[in-house]
């Protein structure tokens, strides 16, 4: 069952009540306001089965949390994540131990060979660069180098393919007219693709967590000052889905200079979108357990392929 998103961005008071999330309001009238587009119901329910959470998004410094709520959404496996004054995700919370063998995973994922290592990121970049040919085919643009980089990717990525494809990518994603330019801190939609980006980062680290893995220690990224390295190596063939979701909403006319609500409402279903893993479709979500677990198989040597979707889409009639 794929778990849901919750946001909330008005104040509230979160507790626990009979194993149920319990949402409380100051004023009746507050609930009315708060977020209407929350996983497209018109009202927030006043409690929710803690269960069936998997991500609980807080972007709003009124909004109180017990100990005993946040124990029990670790316990099962939720992300906790909270937002700046920016209304960005900033911080997030993750359970410490979700699986009867962390320790071995843990163990198997230090001892991790250089090779193994290469040959993952190697897989890992493939995957990315052809998702990113089908983000771009599904728009009628030339995608032929980018299927040839995919499949001339070495371990390790030494010829920087990931870096080549990017530079493709970035220019033609995009109407010519917006004259983009990736950067995190750059012009809209940058900022679209930063909260989508962060919305599936939590997602990624969730699924490592629930397969007894360290999200810290990647396989390519390895900032001292970065918490999940693994995770940001792991999001990267995901990130094509999150490109697609933001180019639709440009490419619809829609204002995408701030994070308006209607906008949030289609980045928040990134962990509920459909993809195609390892011959099936599934939501997102579940998808990157699949991914998550074939990495540990990999770790421990009882596998050498990780799994990854492919970005697929329907050809419309012309």
């Amino acid at each position: 069952m794929i778990k849901r998103i919750l946001y909330f961005g008005s104040s509230a008071y979160l507790s626990k009540e009979n194993n149920q999330l319990k949402v409380s309001f100051p004023e009746k009238s507050e609930k009315k306001e708060m977020d209407k587009y929350l996983l497209r119901i018109n009202e927030i329910p006043s409690t929710i089965p803690i269960e069936d959470i998997g991500v609980v998004i807080l972007d709003n410094p009124q909004i109180t949390l017990t100990q005993s709520l946040m124990s029990a959404l670790l316990e099962n496996n939720a992300a906790i994540i909270t937002c700046n004054s920016r209304h960005m995700p900033q911080g997030m919370f993750l359970i410490l131990e979700s699986n009867i063998e962390q320790s071995q995973h843990f163990q198997d994922q230090i001892n991790a060979s250089l090779p193994l290592k290469k040959n993952l990121w190697q897989q890992t970049i493939s995957a990315k660069i052809f998702n990113q040919a089908m983000v771009l085919a599904k728009r009628n643009k030339s995608v032929e180098n980018l299927k040839k980089w995919a499949k001339a990717v070495r371990s390790g990525d030494p010829d920087n393919l990931e870096g080549r494809a990017a530079n493709y990518y970035w220019k033609v994603l995009f109407p010519e007219d917006l004259h983009f330019i990736r950067d995190r801190d750059g012009e809209p939609p940058n900022n679209l693709l930063n909260y989508g980006y962060a919305i599936l980062r939590a997602t990624v680290a969730r699924g490592l967590v629930a397969s007894g893995l360290l999200p810290t220690l990647g396989i390519h990224h390895k900032s001292k000052y970065n918490a999940f390295c693994l995770a940001d190596d792991i999001m990267e063939p995901y990130r094509p889905f999150v490109d697609d979701i933001v180019a639709t909403i440009v490419e619809n006319g829609e204002d995408f200079t701030e994070l308006h609500p209607s906008i949030k409402e289609q980045l928040l279903q990134i962990p509920a979108i459909d993809v195609h893993i390892d011959g099936e479709t599934r939501p997102l979500m579940i998808g990157l357990q699949r991914t998550t677990a074939s990495l540990a198989r990999c770790f421990a040597g009882e596998s050498k392929k990780i799994i990854y979707p492919v970005f697929k889409y329907e050809v419309k009639p012309v």
